[in-house]
């Protein structure tokens, strides 16, 4: 080969070629971003629109259906859905994997440009799911008892100290006590003087003004005159004069008060029992994860040591930190590769018994991931789990290339070659075979392409980085290892008169040769054999369960509650106590965290909130993982069924899909027969093992005033629906009249009647109503108000309307239990406008397996088309790829063996299987083509050939077994998406190299004719 030649002429050239990549390399490698996961885009868009004191029906009707009209006609939307809760509405829009969701949104907001909404509706917002886009870091602030002030403090001092760091996109602050000026009246007294809500909403904001009055010119002097008269005390505002009766003024104390008080509470979060302020921290879409997260750590540091010794100090406490598991599942990434490295490294010590070799193949494995870092740098992939994984994968890879080059020079040197023409000679007669082996391997992830849902987005990174190392190693094995075989070599140099002998052959292979020759004699034996093993092995495949991704143990987990609807949120902060004494003592958990009226997010990139919901997270002691944690979480979900009227779900923080693992959607009109049909589905579900925390979206009910004007009395008093609605609103819900100026800060101030008026049903019937006339007529005579029951929330997909049943899955694998719900669903007998189909996972799963299994073919398409050019041949590759599916039969066995479910991780194992394990049968093959090429029968060129090639192949597949060992056997962080991937290579290549050493050989035999050269 010419590449050969010219490394061999020219060592300083390609020393300083393999110098320059290894700087690169090392300059790209402290560029590259820190991430936990590759940059993944949900082709999902939610439209989410606010409508203040809006029941679910309402939010429908007025919100929900135009949004859906004017949205689903936007090019490549698949399905749209809403949720119409209180006060909320999510429209939710999924688009096909291969979508621009860039271009995607600006054509959904010329859509809404168009929606007619309620001029009250908040204007509507787009939210994108988007791991990435959750905050990075959740800090607890405590240190005083004076939550108001530790609110003010966050918001006016913290939040720009944090925010101005590089890589801090933004940085929200919740929980604690917000300041407000409350303005309350006594309704009897506004009924006695006739006094509306209206004249004193707008007496305030008359009142609270500045404004410019021109300019003044004295002589040659100019003044801008201002006319100052906004409040500057609260007392101030009780002195405003609202009315004048009977010549004497009202003032706004007579007939009220108003004081300095507190926004109604949302949310209230506390750790480890204590209430607290939170900051959540969101990082910037470029930035490195890690790197924000110290300077976020050091920048509180500094900040707590300012706010020693002061009235309010502050101390903040780090309880959600994405940085740490990314850097613990990054080093353990590095660790099990370094192992890999070194354990491959000593293989080929014990094989080759030369020092020198062992060195100049081991350089394969560092120059070859330095390389890999400066090719990531350059397609802009991060440093995550995946990628990682990938160079983890390959490390066992990289010496494979080097060994078989090494390994023919070995052979002509010893034949009685200098050491150049030796490495001339060898490094070329396998130059090809190494090149053709080496594009089987990468041309098998290019159908990752094609891969739609998460699997897809998930695994490209991982299939560059292996793409790029074994690039990297080839160029390693065709130019760097013959250029150092040949050093200390003189330029002329004796041509050997014999032909090259494989060095002296170890003990191994007498006995291979021995069972070789019995093989060859009964070679339909052998081949019955093999497909029986192949029979057998489809059968244990066919008996394990699948899942859509291994879910991952962070040492954290979430519990998410919902209390009866309609309970109010001091209610559901009492109940969550008595669930946090519970988790107090429990052994093994180093800090709880909890969030009063926030839940888990509903997969449309937000975090919900309401009353009755809330949420804690549960941190784990160092270690705590895997098994540990699961029995973590049995024990607590045990133990928390003893707390009346909550209902509870446990789950793991999400990282990839945000869909719950079981979702049984029932689609019907109705909304009373849709909730009774909902409970009869998920009673029958209680029933199917390995389901827990079920939970469907039509239980309880959102408690509801309704009032029901009488449009006849209205006319009488000379009022209308809206007039009177409104008055309704402002003294129940209250109107902020105008703001108050404290120093930077404006301080609402809202008006309304006193809470004694407007506590109970009877206060708010007994509410005045003022008339145009003059006057005031009480709420009772002109409507009808009653206490009813509305849905907590209306679910549709597409035109119907539908309900949700979620569960948990708890020792069972997602396909199986799937195909239980299923049946469940066919015996029950639903009314005829009714339908009941499975959704959540299971969807992706379908999706990810479809286009998995379109890859693995594609792939397998891909080795033939590359070993039908190397070898000329159509005949020959299909002797080849009969390794493929019998290396299943390993992967069978040690998936088996090892208790491990077929997922998404799996199948790649087996796509990255199908490029390696041709690798061996290559090197054979081909050699064997030499040798009857140089006139050897077919029978003796076969048998020569496996003499000749065993070590290498041997010596091959121990350095990639050892490489992947460490990853099989890891038990830190992330170590479920690395395991299943590693036990399935190492499984398949360990049996496809058995079947290589023997039943190529048979098959070879038995295929290609005598007369082929």
């Amino acid at each position: 080969m010419r590449v050969v030649q010219f490394s061999i002429r020219r060592p300083v050239t390609v020393t300083m070629f393999f110098v320059a990549i290894a700087v690169f390399g090392f300059v790209s490698y402290d560029q590259l971003a820190l991430n936990l996961l590759p940059e993944i885009s949900y082709p999902t868009l939610t439209i989410r629109t606010r409508y203040e004191a809006a029941a679910p029906a309402e939010i429908e009707s007025l919100i929900s259906k135009p949004v859906e009209n004017a949205v689903s006609v936007v090019n490549n939307v698949v399905r749209v859905s809403s949720v119409s809760k209180p006060e909320v509405s999510d429209v939710i829009l999924e688009f096909s994997w291969n979508t621009q969701m860039d271009f995607a949104s600006l054509d959904v907001r010329e859509k809404l440009d168009l929606v007619q909404l309620p001029l009250d509706a908040d204007k509507p917002i787009l939210l994108r799911y988007d791991p990435s886009t959750d905050p990075i870091m959740r800090v607890s602030v405590t240190g005083s008892p004076r939550l108001a002030a530790i609110r003010y403090q966050c918001e006016e001092f913290v939040r720009p100290e944090v925010e101005s760091i590089a890589g801090v996109a933004a940085v929200r602050v919740t929980g604690g006590l917000e300041e407000e000026i409350q303005v309350e009246f006594d309704e009897q007294r506004l009924e006695v003087l006739d006094i509306s809500i209206q004249e004193l909403t707008s007496r305030l904001s008359d009142e609270n003004i500045n404004l410019t009055g021109g300019t003044l010119r004295d002589g040659e002097a100019k003044y801008l005159v201002r006319t100052l008269n906004e409040f500057q005390t609260v007392e101030e505002i009780n002195e405003i004069v609202v009315a004048l009766r009977n010549g004497a003024p009202v003032r706004l104390k007579d007939i009220g008060r108003a004081y300095m008080g507190y926004k109604e509470r949302e949310i209230v979060t506390r750790l480890n029992g204590e209430e607290s302020v939170e900051i959540a921290v969101f990082k910037a879409a470029d930035a490195n994860t890690v790197s924000v997260a110290q300077l976020v750590r050091s920048q509180l540091e500094t900040l707590e040591k300012d706010y020693e010794g002061k009235r309010d100090p502050l101390k903040f406490e780090v309880v959600l930190d994405q940085s740490r598991f990314i850097k613990r599942s990054i080093d353990e990434v590095l660790q099990t590769a370094i192992i890999g490295g070194i354990l491959a490294t000593i293989v080929l010590f014990l094989f080759l018994r030369s020092l020198k070799s062992t060195l100049i193949i081991a350089l394969s494995i560092p120059i070859s991931v330095v390389a890999t870092f400066f090719l990531m740098y350059l397609s802009s992939v991060s440093l995550n789990i995946m990628s990682l994984s990938g160079l983890a994968l390959g490390v066992g890879m990289l010496v494979d290339n080097s060994i078989v080059v090494l390994e023919s020079i070995y052979r002509y040197h010893k034949a009685g070659l200098g050491v150049r023409e030796a490495a001339d000679k060898g490094a070329s007669e396998v130059g090809h075979a190494v090149v053709a082996s080496t594009m089987t391997t990468i041309c098998v992830f290019a159908p990752i392409v094609f891969v739609e849902g998460i699997a897809g987005q998930l695994f490209a990174d991982q299939a560059l980085t292996v793409t790029f190392s074994l690039g990297a190693s080839l160029l390693v094995a065709i130019m760097l290892i013959p250029m150092l075989s040949s050093l200390g070599g003189k330029k002329k140099e004796k041509v050997a008169t014999q032909k090259p002998q494989a060095p002296t052959r170890s003990k191994l292979v007498l006995p291979y040769m021995f069972l070789l020759k019995i093989a060859l004699k009964a070679r339909l034996v052998a081949v019955g054999l093999a497909l029986l093993c192949f029979a057998g092995a489809m059968w244990l495949l066919s008996g394990l369960g699948s899942e859509l991704i291994p879910e991952i143990s962070q040492g954290e987990f979430l519990v998410d509650y919902e209390l009866p609807p309609g309970t109010p949120l001091e209610e559901t902060s009492v109940r969550l106590e008595e669930v946090e004494e519970i988790i107090d003592p429990l052994e093994g958990i180093s800090s709880y965290y909890t969030i009063v009226g926030s839940g888990n997010q509903t997969g449309v990139s937000a975090v919900e909130e309401r009353e009755h919901i809330g949420q804690t997270l549960v941190r784990l002691e160092p270690g705590v993982l895997h098994q540990a944690e699961a029995l973590v979480i049995e024990d607590l979900r045990g133990r928390v069924l003893g707390v009346p009227a909550v209902k509870f779900k446990f789950s793991r923080p999400t990282l990839f899909s945000f869909k719950t693992p079981i979702e049984v959607v029932l689609q019907g009109y109705n909304l009373n027969a849709l909730k009774l049909q909902a409970d009869r589905v998920k009673s029958e579900l209680e029933e199917v093992d390995g389901l827990r925390d079920l939970k469907a979206s039509t239980e309880g009910g959102n408690p509801e005033v309704h009032v029901r004007f009488d449009r006849r009395k209205l006319a009488v008093y000379g009022l209308n629906v809206s007039q009177a609605a409104n008055l309704v609103r402002n003294k129940v819900q209250g109107d902020i009249a105008t703001e108050f100026n404290e120093g930077d800060r404006k301080i609402d101030i809202r008006v309304r009647v006193r809470e004694q008026d407007r506590r109970s049903l009877e206060n708010l019937r007994n509410l005045a109503l003022n008339l145009p006339s003059g006057g005031s007529v009480h709420l009772s005579t002109v409507a009808e108000v009653s206490l009813e029951e509305g849905p907590v929330e209306i679910r549709r997909i597409g035109p119907q309307r539908d309900a949700v049943i979620s569960a948990n899955l708890v020792g069972r694998d997602l396909q199986s239990v799937v195909s239980d719900i299923r049946n469940t669903l066919r015996s029950l007998q639903l009314p005829s406008d009714f339908s009941a189909y499975v959704s959540g996972q299971s969807e992706e799963r379908e999706v990810a397996f479809e286009s998995m299994q379109f890859a693995i073919l594609l792939a397998v398409f891909l080795v033939y088309l590359v070993m039908a050019s190397q070898f000329e041949s159509l005949v020959q590759p299909f002797i080849i790829m009969f390794t493929i599916p019998f290396g299943l039969i390993g992967v069978a066995a040690t998936l088996v063996l090892t208790q491990q479910i077929i997922n998404v991780v799996v199948l790649i194992g087996v796509v990255v299987l199908s490029g390696i394990v041709v690798n061996n049968s290559i090197v054979l093959i081909d050699y064997t083509n030499q040798l009857r090429h140089q006139g050897m029968s077919k029978f003796e060129a076969v048998q020569e050939a496996c003499a000749v090639r065993i070590r290498t192949i041997l010596m091959t597949t121990a350095t990639t077994v050892l490489g992947l060992l460490p990853m099989a056997l890891s038990w830190g962080e992330g170590a479920e998406l690395r395991v299943p991937l590693a036990i399935t290579v190492i499984g398949g290549l360990f049996v496809a190299t058995l079947l290589t050493l023997v039943l190529i050989p048979v098959l070879y035999t038995l295929i290609v004719r005598e007369k082929t050269a």
